[in-house]
């Protein structure tokens, strides 16, 4: 008697006795999926809730055909490594990750393993993240912050709400390596629009406030808005408290990220839209587990999100046009 061996990698054979005869069936085990998921900044954490929702969409159910393992850390490096290791050490199938520092670290954790890296709300200028937004190459491909275009489109913004500010203050986090890239497409803007910038590189909060002590003894302190560009310092609450105290008594208006302290907060936002970049994500996530090889996907860029504080515009007597009103996805009143 021949003895016959069929080997399934993910599947079931079930015998059934129909009219003496035995017919054997093959139940598929659907894929599990493991995706481990690591938030480099409290503002960036709504992200994986609609990457998440939007992967149900797309036919993951969690708990059914996908795990997350979701991770968050605020600017905290080392622990950020050690997930990361981990992700790696459970040999999960994907990696998807954000902000910029997460999404650098990533892909040195992932590199020659193997696994995925999805990044999103990352810089990829500046750093060797990707090869070309086009051909991203290795494993990793994502949802990239559009750094430049947004930095533009705050000063623009800022000098459309404040025409009478012709001196802008741009206090940005030294060594962060965007803004090189940034600056490089901020000063030929501001030169075009008759501003001047004036920059500082800030060590830390301390050396933040001893430049604007430095200016307080000053006859003319130098500036008339402060200009956040897209980097980490701006996104700090102790930072902008430190700015929020200098500017509010000489209502001195500060426009770019969204941050607020007590009752007082920037008068304008460009950001991303979180949920969008969370849906985006999923996208490319869907792709990858079907088949497609990472860096072989085009990096998506976010569009962004402009917010209006129009409660810190009246206290600071500007003159606000219908125009930009209208323009403004979220109105703060």
């Amino acid at each position: 008697m021949k003895k016959i061996l069929i080997g399934l990698i993910a599947g079931i054979i079930i015998g059934i006795v129909i009219g003496g005869c035995i017919i054997f069936i093959l139940q598929t085990q659907q894929k599990v999926y493991r995706i481990g998921i690591l938030s480099g900044l409290d503002l960036f954490s709504g992200i994986a809730d609609s990457f998440k929702d939007e992967m149900t969409v797309l036919g993951y159910k969690e708990g059914k055909n996908v795990i997350y393992h979701l991770q968050k850390t605020n600017f905290e490096h080392e622990k950020e490594q050690q997930i990361l290791k981990k992700f790696v050490i459970d040999k999960v199938d994907l990696i998807f990750g954000y902000n910029t520092e997460v999404a650098i670290e990533a892909k040195a954790a992932a590199e020659g393993t193997g696994i995925p890296v999805v990044f999103a709300n990352s810089f990829i200028e500046g750093n060797n993240l990707v090869k070309s937004i086009n051909d991203p190459g290795g494993n990793i491909t994502g949802v990239r912050f559009p750094g430049t275009d947004v930095a533009v489109k705050r000063l623009e913004i800022l000098h459309e709400l404040a025409p009478h500010a012709k001196r802008f203050w741009l206090p940005y986090q030294k060594g962060y390596p965007p803004v090189p890239a940034e600056l490089e497409v901020v000063r030929p803007a501001a030169a075009a629009l008759n501003l001047t910038l004036t920059e500082f590189a800030a060590e830390n909060t301390a050396s933040l406030r001893a430049e604007l002590e430095r200016r307080s003894v000053l006859g003319d302190i130098g500036f008339d808005a402060v200009l956040f560009i897209p980097e980490s310092l701006s996104t700090t609450k102790a930072a902008f408290e430190i700015i929020a105290e200098y500017t509010r008594a000489r209502k001195i208006p500060v426009g770019g990220s969204r941050i607020t302290t007590q009752d007082y907060g920037t008068v304008f936002a460009l950001m991303i839209n979180n949920v969008e970049v969370g849906k985006s994500a999923a996208h490319t996530v869907d792709k990858i587990l079907k088949g497609a090889s990472a860096g072989s996907i085009p990096v998506i860029s976010s569009e962004s999100h402009f917010i209006f504080n129009y409660k810190v515009a009246e206290e600071l007597g500007l003159v606000i046009s219908e125009g930009l009103l209208s323009r403004a996805d979220e109105i703060i009143r």
